[in-house]
C-alpha cells in the first residue's frame, strides 16, 4: 500500500532531498508544496499520510502552517524537518501538534526512526532502505544550493543565540548574492536603515576559503540586549562593548561551524574588529574598502520576540573563494 506524502519547503534542493531519503519501503505518493499556502490547498483537495514541513519560509512559515492545520482540524502526521533547531522552536512545534523535529541536513538513521513510529507496517516491510525513485523531481539552480546551505548555518546561530540569551529567535530567510564593490555598500546601507548603528568585524579563513564577517546592532538594540542580560541601563561603555563583542562571537562562530559541517572544513576566526560604537554606516563601509572587488554574501537579519533586538549578521566571501566553496559542495552540485 503506498504511503501519501507532502514535502513543503521553499527549498527546491531540500524538497529533492527529503524525496530522495524516503525508502523505498513507504512506496510514497509524493507531491511538493513551496510554503504554506500552497500546503493548505493541497491538503484541501487531498489526503495525505504525512507532511514534512519545513519552518522557515515565505508567504506562510512553518508555524503558521502548524496553526492552520490545527484550526482547520486537518488529520495529517506532520513531521517538522528544519534548519532552526533552536529549543524554543522545537518546542513551540510539538505544541502545535507536529509528531516529530528532524534538524537538517537529513540524517537518515533519525528520518528511519520517525517513519517506523508513523507507518510501523510499512517501514517494517523486508525491503531494502533505499531512496524512493518514482517521483519527478525539482530542478535545481546553482543559487539553490547555496541558499539551502545558508539557512542551515544560519539556523545554527540562531540556536546558539537563543541558548545564550534563553529567548526565541525569529529567523527569516536568508539573502544570497554575488555583488561587486560597490553594490555591497549599497547593501550595507540598507542594512543599517539609517540607524546608528555599533558593529563587529571579523575575518575568517579555512580550507582556501576567507572572507569578513560583519555583525551591526541598532542603539535601541543594544539597550535591549543589556536588559535582558540585567545589565544596569547606566553601566558604562566598556560593558556594552564586551556585550556586542558576546553577540558577534555567538553568531559568527556558530555560522562558520555550521557552514563547516556541510562543506567539510574547519574554519578559523581571527581577533574580532570594533568597527566602534554609535558609528556611522559610512565608517563601516569605509572599513570594507579595498577588501573585495566582487563577493558572494549570506546575509540575515535576525529579531528577538518581543523586544526591538534587531541583529545583522553578513557574510562576505572573497571572489576567489567562490570556486574553491563550488568545488566543496560537489556533492550538493551533483543534484543540479
Amino acid at each position: 500500500m503506498a504511503s501519501s506524502v507532502l514535502i513543503c519547503d521553499d527549498s527546491a534542493l531540500a524538497r529533492k532531498q527529503m524525496a530522495r531519503s524516503l525508502p523505498a519501503s513507504l512506496n510514497a505518493d509524493i507531491s511538493f508544496a513551496m510554503h504554506g499556502l500552497d500546503a493548505l490547498e493541497q491538503l484541501k483537495n487531498k489526503r495525505f499520510d504525512i507532511l514534512f514541513l519545513d519552518l522557515t519560509m515565505p508567504e506562510l512559515d512553518g508555524f503558521g502552517t502548524l496553526e492552520e492545520i490545527q484550526k482547520q482540524g486537518i488529520d495529517i502526521n506532520v513531521v517538522v524537518v528544519s534548519g532552526d533547531i533552536q529549543p524554543k522552536a522545537q518546542e513551540r512545534v510539538m505544541a502545535l501538534g507536529a509528531k516529530a523535529f528532524i534538524r537538517k541536513p537529513i540524517d537518515q538513521d533519525a528520518l528511519k526512526a520517525v517513519l517506523k513510529q508513523l507507518v510501523p507496517t510499512q517501514i517494517n516491510r523486508n525491503v531494502v532502505y533505499a531512496p524512493a525513485q518514482s517521483v519527478h523531481l525539482p530542478t535545481l539552480r546553482r543559487r539553490d544550493v547555496y541558499m539551502e546551505v545558508a539557512n542551515v548555518a544560519i539556523g545554527r546561530a540562531a540556536d546558539a543565540l537563543a541558548r545564550h540569551f534563553d529567548v526565541f529567535v525569529h529567523l527569516p530567510l536568508p539573502n544570497v548574492n554575488i555583488f561587486e564593490v560597490s553594490e555591497l555598500h549599497m547593501a550595507l546601507r540598507d542594512l543599517a536603515s539609517n540607524d546608528q548603528v555599533s558593529g563587529v568585524c571579523q575575518g575568517f579563513s579555512g580550507e582556501g576559503i576567507a572572507g569578513e564577517a560583519l555583525v551591526l546592532l541598532s542603539d535601541s538594540s543594544v539597550s535591549d540586549l543589556k536588559k535582558i542580560m540585567k545589565v544596569p541601563s547606566a553601566s558604562d561603555e566598556l560593558e556594552e562593548l564586551e556585550l556586542i563583542m558576546d553577540v558577534s562571537n555567538i553568531l559568527v562562530g556558530s555560522f562558520l561551524s555550521g557552514l563547516g559541517e556541510q562543506v567539510g572544513a574547519r574554519f578559523f576566526q581571527s581577533a574580532p574588529a570594533l568597527l566602534g560604537q554609535h558609528v556611522s554606516i559610512d565608517s563601516v563601509i569605509n572599513s570594507t574598502a579595498g577588501s573585495f572587488n566582487k563577493t558572494i554574501t549570506f546575509e540575515v537579519s535576525y529579531t528577538i520576540d518581543r523586544t526591538s533586538i534587531r541583529c545583522d549578521l553578513l557574510f562576505m566571501f572573497v571572489d576567489e573563494s567562490l570556486p574553491l566553496l563550488d568545488n566543496k559542495l560537489s556533492y550538493l552540485f551533483e543534484e543540479l
